[in-house]
């Protein structure tokens, strides 16, 4: 019984995953190119920077896509370090996006997602296959989703993993620490996001349990990038030392406000999911926006802390 429930499990986040990967494949067909040249030519500030990585993240639904865009731009010297750390603030807060879509109970468009994904498939135009790889993610994304909230309470039931997530519950270092190794694992932030909304919609998790998962999330996310950093010149490491230190230092301040994000998040809605999605949102836009007007002295820090080892 156990074999089988972990088995399922890996089956639910395999599919949510592979419906990512699709989903971006149509949008990246749509606004991969587009996106770049905006990236270079609109973000000579941050708060500009801040806008388009929001936008960009939110439409092309990867915050890592993003930010390695970013890594590569500013690698060629098409953009520099200094401005590339608007982009990052705002792919963190746009990635926020699909997490307020997962939220949402979209079970009864599965198949109708599923449907039009398929013929979309077999059409042969760029335009009509790119919108089928969209609505196909999104149907797989739905059902791993619903999946993940099933086997919720049998897996709780086990009792190890029952004291597990008691520990869990009790101690939100070690759920900052899960979801950091989880999500560098998996490659993926929305996955360990929707992996913690599965197990509150059952209660296994409580609220403060799953924002620090977030927020550990939000740390193990920037592996992605400074592997894409690896091999690039001094500049486009600097780019990915600047993701992890923005990343650790928003979990660090708070750490101690995790209390009061659980209870103002709980105040906005009393769906559990939704009241993750909005504290990683609230989570977010502050660090964005606290962090906003110090970014040349952030870039500063950044190039005198990295200055040997981003040679």
């Amino acid at each position: 019984m156990v074999k089988e429930l972990v088995s399922l499990l890996a089956v639910f986040i395999a599919l949510f995953l592979f419906g990512m990967v699709v989903m971006r494949a149509g949008l990246f067909h749509i606004g991969q190119a587009s996106f770049k040249n905006i990236l270079h030519r609109l973000t000579n500030s941050a708060w500009k920077g801040l806008i388009v990585g929001a936008i960009a993240t939110a439409i092309l639904q990867s915050s890592s896509a993003i930010i390695i865009m970013t890594v590569g731009l500013v690698a060629t010297g098409l953009l520099a370090f200094r401005h590339s750390i608007g982009i990052i603030l705002g792919a963190n807060i746009g990635t926020t996006m699909t997490t307020e879509l997962l939220a949402l109970d979209l079970s009864m468009f599965i198949v109708p997602l599923l449907g039009i994904g398929l013929v979309s498939l077999f059409i042969p135009n760029k335009q009509t296959y790119s919108l089928g790889c969209l609505s196909f993610g999104l149907a797989c994304i739905f059902i791993a989703m619903d999946g993940l909230e099933t086997l919720a309470y049998p897996l709780s039931a086990i009792p190890a993993v029952h004291s597990f997530f008691d520990l869990t519950n009790e101690h939100q270092l070690v759920g900052i620490g899960i979801g950091t190794v989880l999500t560098a694992i998996i490659q993926s932030s929305t996955a360990t996001t929707a992996i913690a909304m599965g197990f509150m919609t059952d209660h296994v998790l409580d609220l403060p349990a799953g924002i620090a998962i977030m927020l550990g999330a939000n740390i193990g996310t920037c592996i992605t990038a400074y592997l894409a950093s690896i091999g690039s010149g001094r500049s486009a490491k600097l780019v990915a030392y600047a993701n992890i230190w923005l990343n650790v230092f928003g979990v660090l301040l708070f750490i101690p406000l995790i209390g009061w994000l659980s209870t103002f998040a709980s105040s906005l809605t009393p769906s559990p999911m939704m009241q993750l999605a909005h504290a990683s949102l609230i989570f977010n836009v502050i660090c964005s926006i606290i962090l906003l007007p110090f970014v040349a002295y952030f870039a500063k820090f950044i190039e005198w802390l990295h200055t040997e080892k981003a040679t």
